[in-house]
């Protein structure tokens, strides 16, 4: 039977046997620094007892010896027998025992060590008890321990009493100190003038000033290691000198406020749970939580000092120390809806966002004109650089809450924020190819047919870098955005659709009507029949403005241009309404509303060119070119451009191009109802007082309709002009900065002749009498202004 165990190689064996070596070198080394640690732990013990004994004496040592070596020789000298008694073998037995005296029974004044190798058996509390000890019969002295002296022996513990005073010295004291006081309070305060006043308060100004500025810097410079300041800096928020307390209350919040804007990390820190705060971590981990931990906590409670400020302000509450005037208040709660709207535009992601936007949203409704300006702008801010939607989602919610809340009493401008919502189409639309799990290019069978080992493992190390990489970009995914941006939507409808149910009469409706017409290709198509039956309604009801119907319209039409288009629905009395509409504008106020006729005639007409007839075409066409004559030069361009595009989508526009009618009947100017005025025996004759008009750009306009608006040719429009939609015309050409788009040229006045010779009108005979009156000299008469009143008395 063959032994089937193997024989150990040489290696092997010279592998194990140093394995053993340094094993047993280690333990021997690990052996012997125990004995040395604890021979030194011993030995520590022991010279910290003997040092407490001796700080604990308030009198020498050397003196309680002296006694008791005395004592003991007095008692030595009565027991002890003479020598002469004594045998020689005894006296050498107590010399021998007296040589090998243990160390608690020598003198404790000596310091040299007997017996150094029994030490680590010896007991610390045993030579504890054996230290002499003094009764106390006076009061136990209070020491003060000073910087100890290092010498050859050892260290040496160096102590002072403390002077005790008596109870009439105290008395004296406090009797001087009283004195003192009074007399303090005596001497009357220096009255300053007001120059002396006014270099005061700007010293004390320019200290706090660089106080901060210090303050300031050190956070910025060392964030980790100097995240106390904060606080000191935040306590100057409290500052009760009441010649400096505003400027430098104002001056804390925006320092403050630029600080965390620069200090705050890229994500969001969440409170540590029990077993994080329980494990071990190292120091690097350690001082990073304790940096995020009081970074968020000194956040938290700037924030609530800069509610409180506003609350103050908004209750007319002083303060019990009233340090600050109310009308200060006011600039204070200002500065702190300055910092605030900058906090929530940039620091979205950070902690008590939510709280920021809590605050500033109900301001947006404030009284002040200048507070809920700066609310304002902030959420449009927000709202255009949220790429995401957490942000817009909480603004969205916390405004529909307030609207209800207030039963719908609230400015316009808080629902026209909504129109600065970053949402598209195309980010609400799911694309199957998005939604599909995406396959993979080789399955495993696959690969095993087709690739080698080594091409395998490159492939599989392939996919894991790109999941790394994928990982590393934290790239939210699109189906997350489509989640909120339906969800930031549908509580966008729910506001608007409350407000038509509601509150038709509100001053909110064109707000709403203004939000449907942006977002209606958006909303779902079981909502398409109610909402414009809604919509009619509201026309018909002849209550609304024209601003406000034109919403209207361009709501219906962008609700029928979207997912509309499979209702089978014949808006004509949307355009009959429009038809009526357009002669209510002119150059006035209402040019501006031009820009939402143009895009209605876009929806209406461009994008709906099949459902609409062309006799409805003329109709607008006519109307339209009378409207240009009567509105500014930019409405004028608009105008002209949508009709090049009217002439351009329905090919017999250029009937009205011609004198002869076409059909019976004579058109009806003054009819509102398109399909029935007869707009096909009529002529566009009001091009030609276009072309006469002071804007060059409506002459260029006017001139290319006259011609058919050819596409080529001589007659057609520069690319500049022709490519560009009407409503961007429109805005291209607004004479809102009062400035004319192109520029006049300046026209040089003419010089008029001038005639150096003045009397060459004059006749010459003229000429000499005034000559000579003038060369006579004025005899001054007395006047008598009752002459003719003695005359007809006398």
């Amino acid at each position: 039977r063959k032994n089937k165990k193997r024989v150990p190689s040489f290696r092997k064996l010279l592998r194990t046997s140093k394995i053993k070596l340094d094993n047993k070198l280690k333990n021997k080394q690990y052996k012997q620094q125990s004995a040395a640690k604890k021979y030194r732990k011993e030995q520590k013990k022991l010279r910290e007892a003997v040092r407490d004994a001796i700080s604990r004496k308030p009198f020498p040592l050397e003196e309680c010896q002296k006694k008791q070596f005395a004592e003991k020789r007095e008692e030595e000298e009565e027991d002890a027998l003479p020598l002469d008694m004594m045998d020689e073998d005894d006296l050498k037995l107590m010399e021998d025992l007296a040589q090998k005296a243990s160390f608690l029974t020598r003198d404790l004044s000596s310091n040299e060590p007997v017996h150094v190798k029994k030490r680590k058996h010896e007991n610390v509390i045993d030579k504890y008890e054996k230290v002499p000890r003094h009764m106390q019969t006076e009061p136990e002295k209070e020491l003060i321990h000073l910087l100890p002296i290092k010498d050859k022996g050892g260290i040496i513990p160096q102590t002072m009493e403390k002077p005790v005073l008596t109870v009439a010295q105290d008395e004296e004291e406090d009797t001087e100190e009283m004195e003192e006081a009074e007399d303090f309070n005596e001497e009357p305060l220096p009255v300053l003038t007001p120059e002396e006043m006014a270099a005061q308060r700007r010293q004390k100004l320019q200290e706090r000033k660089m106080h901060i500025a210090a303050l300031a810097s050190a956070i910025l410079s060392e964030p980790d290691n100097n995240i106390k300041k904060l606080k000191e800096l935040r306590a100057m928020l409290m500052e009760q000198d009441p010649n400096v307390a505003v400027i430098v209350r104002k001056l804390v919040m925006v320092s403050l406020m630029e600080i965390f804007k620069d200090i705050v990390p890229s994500y969001k820190i969440r409170p540590l749970t029990e077993a994080e705060k329980a494990t071990k971590v190292k120091k690097e981990t350690q001082k990073l939580r304790e940096f995020e931990e009081g970074l968020v906590s000194q956040y938290k409670f700037y924030l609530e000092n800069l509610e409180q400020t506003i609350k103050d302000w908004k209750q007319r509450k002083l303060k019990k120390s009233n340090v600050i005037s109310l009308k200060a208040y006011k600039g204070l709660a200002e500065i702190a809806v300055k910092c605030l709207c900058e906090l929530l535009v940039a620091l979205p992601h950070f902690n008590f966002h939510n709280n920021i936007i809590v605050l500033i949203v109900p301001l947006m409704n404030d009284a002040s004109k200048m507070i809920s300006e700066l609310c304002f702008e902030a959420v449009k801010k927000l709202f255009k650089q949220d790429k995401l939607g957490y942000a817009s989602l909480g603004v969205v919610k916390v405004i529909s809450g307030l609207v209800r809340g207030r039963n719908y009493d609230v400015r316009p401008e808080v629902l026209k924020v909504f129109l600065h919502l970053r949402i598209k189409e195309v980010e609400l639309q799911k694309d199957s190819e998005d939604i599909a799990p995406k396959k993979k290019f080789m399955t495993y069978k696959e690969k095993r047919k087709n690739l080698s080992r080594m091409q395998r493992k490159w492939k599989k190390a392939e996919e894991k870098l790109e999941r790394e990489l994928l990982e590393a970009e934290a790239s939210e995914s699109k189906e997350k955005k489509l989640k909120l941006h339906t969800e930031t939507l549908n509580v966008v409808f729910v506001t608007y659709f409350r407000i038509l149910k509601k509150a038709q009469k509100s001053p909110l409706l064109p707000a709403v009507l203004e939000g449907l017409a942006k977002f209606a290709h958006l909303i779902n198509v079981e909502f398409f029949d109610d909402l414009l039956i809604v919509l009619h309604s509201l026309i018909a009801s002849r209550g609304l403005s024209y601003r406000e119907s034109l919403h209207c319209i361009l709501s219906a039409f962008h609700i029928l241009s979207g997912q509309g288009d499979v209702l089978n629905i014949d808006p004509m009395k949307f355009y009959t309404h429009l038809y009526k509409t357009l002669f209510s504008l002119h150059a006035g106020g209402t040019n501006e509303d031009i820009g939402i006729v143009l895009q209605c005639l876009d929806v209406m007409f461009a994008k709906r060119r099949k459902q609409v007839s062309q006799q409805r075409a003329l109709a607008f066409l006519k109307r339209l070119s009378t409207l240009a004559l009567h509105v500014l030069p930019n409405s004028s361009v608009g105008i002209l451009a949508s009709n090049r595009v009217l002439m351009h989508t329905f090919p017999k526009m250029d009937l009205l191009l011609d004198n002869e009618s076409q059909g019976s009947g004579v058109y009806l100017p003054e009819l509102d109802e398109p399909e029935h005025c007869n707009a096909q025996n009529t002529a566009l004759w009001e091009l030609h007082l276009l072309q006469r008009h002071y804007h060059p750009t409506v002459q260029k306009f006017a001139a290319h309709l006259i011609v058919g608006a050819p596409t080529e040719g001589s007659g057609a429009l520069s690319l500049d002009l022709s490519q560009r939609p009407a409503t961007e015309l429109f805005e291209a050409y607004s004479m809102r900065g009062m400035t004319f788009n192109p520029p006049v040229a300046s026209v040089t006045p003419r010089r008029k002749d001038t005639f150096f010779q003045m009397d060459s009108f004059i006749d010459e005979e003229l000429n000499k009498q005034l000559q000579q009156h003038t060369c006579e000299t004025a005899v001054h008469k007395p006047l008598d202004f009752a002459k003719h009143l003695k005359e007809s008395y006398l």
